[in-house]
């Protein structure tokens, strides 16, 4: 029998020791939760409405679970505070902010999470903190990322989709994440990328390690298994299920049947991975625990003063964001006058009305915007500005849901993305370059596909990274410059060679200071 399964009394001076410590504990978690209760709520709605990220849910209780097998362990040892770990607290809150400043829920919430962490060893000691160090670190589970690899997880499959096809003799016309076969069009989406996979995978697998190995390094093999092999996996379903679909004359592995073959697929796969790991299983080794005092590392614990005065200065570092961003948020509100298209684009290109192209750039929310084209010498571009002032988690630049093309767009559909370095405004910028495609892939005409460049102004700074426009944001929000921020989008037809890139740089060099001019203009109204 484990003897983390047996309760032993603990000596009455270990008793009165804990008794402060853990209301302190309490206390602090209390505080954590109360102050950063946005930052909590926003991961259960996410857990809520993504079954990517409904495990959140579970996370909690296994924490409980996994510190309650070492309280045992936990008790021989007395609370003392660790003071080196408050400059981390600081840090921690600094990112925080950051985050906060930058809109950022991924960033808000890892270090939501990691401050509940931190009041482990600040309030209850670094000994106290050793033992628990994995329940403590399964907490980050509890946060919702990892749809950042969307992108690269689906090419990854589209590419080991096709590479199958073509080696089992079928014919593939692929164009970015969509590919044509003879028995007809398929297409990458974000349910194919694997990622509820991969999560699920190193989720369960780095329970699984811990509860069966004591060594670190059969630990870490088992964990980077739980990673390799859910790729793998995914890729193999993916290609089986387009083989299905093929053969069978899609009539089956098609709609919601792939995605429940899918899951099935997984788990034998992830029950096989278990089933081998089972073998070299490490058993965990019998510890014997004695009643007597003097087996109970009782040092010279921490005083009531030290404890408190700690628990005192975790609780006023955790405070201090919140303390300066009300702060920088009590600058007067300013509105923006409705924004209204130049008629004229550096010295050459004159406004054309109506809008010449069927294409809208799906920005929601702006402040105030802009959409128009073009025209010099017979060449027509179009022009679209978001601008955004005032911004907060529902109202931003940088989203999730503002994008070029939505998915299942009736008109346009993505065929390939990546950035471009160019000249204008006295130097050199890189832009996202993005060529869309008309929705049906067989009709596409390519010389009639739309070249989209998209860049982004933040109080003048330019850059074409979602990151770096968020970092941007936050630096000039600290600056006290505001969030004053704009999307620039100038797109035209592809033409037949460099002919639609070579009109679109033509179009920035010429006009982006009227461009930026007018968008300093907007900035400064009140």
């Amino acid at each position: 029998m484990s003897a983390s399964a047996v309760d032993f009394p603990i000596p009455n001076i270990l008793e009165n020791r804990w008794r402060h410590a853990l209301i302190a504990l309490v206390l602090s978690l209390a505080w954590i939760a109360l102050l950063y209760r946005d930052s909590a709520t926003s991961m259960v709605v996410i857990w809520s409405r993504s079954e990517t990220f409904m495990h959140g849910f579970l996370v909690i209780p296994i924490v409980f679970w996994l510190v309650w097998r070492k309280r045992l362990s936990i008790a021989s040892h007395m609370p003392d505070p660790l003071i080196p770990a408050l400059p981390i607290v600081a840090f921690a809150g600094l990112a925080w902010a950051l985050g906060e400043l930058a809109f950022t829920n991924s960033l808000t919430q890892l270090t939501f999470v990691a401050l509940l962490v931190l009041a482990v060893p600040c309030v209850l000691g670094g000994s106290i903190a050793r033992i628990i160090v994995f329940p403590l670190g399964f907490m980050f589970f509890s946060v919702p990322l990892g749809e950042f690899l969307l992108p690269k997880l689906m090419e990854w499959t589209a590419d080991f989709t096709v590479i199958g096809l073509r080696l089992s003799g079928v014919p593939v016309y692929r164009e970015g994440l969509n590919f044509v076969i003879p028995s007809g069009n398929w297409s990458v989406v974000e349910a194919c990328s694997g990622v509820r996979y991969l999560i699920a995978s190193l989720t369960v697998g780095s329970i699984f390690a811990y509860l069966n190995y004591r060594s670190v390094k059969r630990r870490a093999m088992f964990v980077l298994v739980s990673v390799f092999v859910p790729l793998l996996a995914n890729w193999i379903r993916a290609y089986m299920i387009v083989m299905l679909g093929h053969l069978s004359g899609n009539t089956i592995a098609v709609g919601v049947d792939h995605l429940i073959y899918g899951w099935i697929f997984f788990g034998v796969v992830i029950f096989l991975m278990f089933a081998i790991g089972a073998h070299w299983s490490e058993p965990e080794q019998l510890v014997i625990f004695s009643t007597e005092p003097e087996f109970f590392r009782v040092k010279n614990a921490a005083t009531v003063v030290k404890l408190w005065g700690a628990t005192a200065i975790f609780a006023v570092l955790v405070a201090l964001p919140h303390i300066a961003l009300w702060f920088i948020d009590r600058s007067p509100s300013t509105a923006v006058v409705p924004l209204t298209e130049p008629t004229t684009i550096g010295s050459h290109w004159k406004i054309a009305r109506p809008t010449a192209f069927d294409f809208t750039p799906a920005y929601q929310n702006s402040t105030e915007k802009i959409h128009a084209s073009y025209v010099h010498q017979g060449q027509t571009v179009g022009l679209y500005i978001g601008f955004y002032r005032k911004q907060d988690y529902k109202h931003k630049l940088v989203a999730s849901d503002n994008v070029l093309v939505v998915r299942h767009d009736p008109r346009w559909a993505l065929a390939s993305s990546g950035e471009r370095v160019i000249a204008f405004a006295h130097d050199l910028h890189a832009v996202h370059a993005t060529e869309l495609r008309g929705a049906s892939l067989t009709e596409s005409d390519l010389t009639a596909n739309l070249l989209v460049w998209k860049i982004y102004w933040i109080n003048g700074t330019l850059t074409a990274s979602d990151y770096l426009a968020r970092v941007y944001g936050a630096i000039y929000r600290l600056m006290g410059r505001g969030d004053d921020s704009a999307v620039i989008v100038v797109y035209t037809p592809k033409g037949r060679g460099a002919e639609g890139d070579v009109k679109l740089e033509s179009f920035l060099s010429d006009g982006y200071a009227t461009i930026n001019e007018f968008l300093l203009r907007a900035s400064n109204r009140n």
